[in-house]
């Protein structure tokens, strides 16, 4: 869900994403790192306070969430392609990392639907509340 962030980042909007890590490998990993090289949007560092660790690790068969916030700062430079987010991680083999392009998500139409990527799907509430505080 889209607020405002305060003090020096008044007037922009950021989101609380919650990413899902699976391992369903035989080794642990501990991720270190998510980022992204996308236009009109910025992950901010891991932030204690919002109960958000640097580092998650994974055990081998299990799961865990990590919480990172993201900031839209320019509505209209957000790209409407789909773009990746790049994933650091340490195992005992070294450090290494991944990209992942999540899926779209799907606007649905009197017609037919189309794909929406999913960095504008995020950016629609902060932009357009921001234009207008009124909107549904």
């Amino acid at each position: 869900m889209p607020r405002w962030l305060p003090g020096g980042e008044q007037g922009r909007r950021q989101h609380d994403r919650g990413t899902r890590l699976e391992n369903k490998g035989a080794t642990g990993f501990t991720l270190t790192d998510i980022s992204a090289e996308i236009p009109g949007l910025r992950w901010l560092p891991a932030d204690k306070a919002n109960e958000e660790l640097p580092a998650v690790t994974v055990a081998p068969g299990e799961a865990e969430t990590l919480k990172r916030r993201i900031v839209v700062t320019d509505c209209a430079a957000v790209p409407h392609d789909p773009r990746p987010v790049r994933f650091t991680y340490r195992t005992w083999a070294g450090t290494s990392s991944a990209e992942v392009t999540w899926d779209s998500w799907r606007l649905n139409g009197p017609e037919k639907s189309v794909p929406v990527a999913w960095q504008r799907w995020l950016s629609g509430d902060a932009c357009n509340e921001a234009v207008n505080s009124e909107w549904p």
